[in-house]
């Protein structure tokens, strides 16, 4: 089992920078692609931007330029780093690791979610 703990959200001003953690801990034989979704009030929960383990990255269209996922592998660990940031990125942002299990089985695993607000 992949239980993932989420750090780094709060309140930040428009234009601000904020930067996310979500590290995996558990008994896995891998995670493959991490990602993170983000959910805003009245809204479904969206794709922000994935990684594979190799490093291939993909962004939503509304944060490209602006957002940046990274990974260390050695830690476990999938970070976002959130620049120029609008009030509408005010969501929760959720961790996702796609992971197998040493019997090769692939299963997911979500973050507890963090706030992330931009207001003035």
């Amino acid at each position: 089992q992949v239980q993932l703990v989420e750090s780094g959200g709060g309140l930040v001003q428009p234009g601000g920078s904020l930067g996310l953690s979500c590290v995996a801990s558990g008994s896995f034989f891998t995670i493959n692609t991490m990602a993170w979704y983000r959910q805003a009030p009245g809204k479904e929960r969206e794709v922000v931007a994935t990684i594979s383990f190799g490093g291939n990255t993909n962004y939503a269209d509304s944060v490209k330029g602006r957002f940046t996922i990274s990974r260390d592998n050695a830690k476990n660990a999938v970070y976002l780093q959130m620049n120029s940031l609008k009030p509408g990125d005010t969501a929760v942002y959720y961790c996702l690791a796609e992971w197998e299990g040493f019997g090769r089985r692939p299963s997911n695993t979500w973050g507890q979610g963090t706030q992330v607000t931009v207001s003035s």
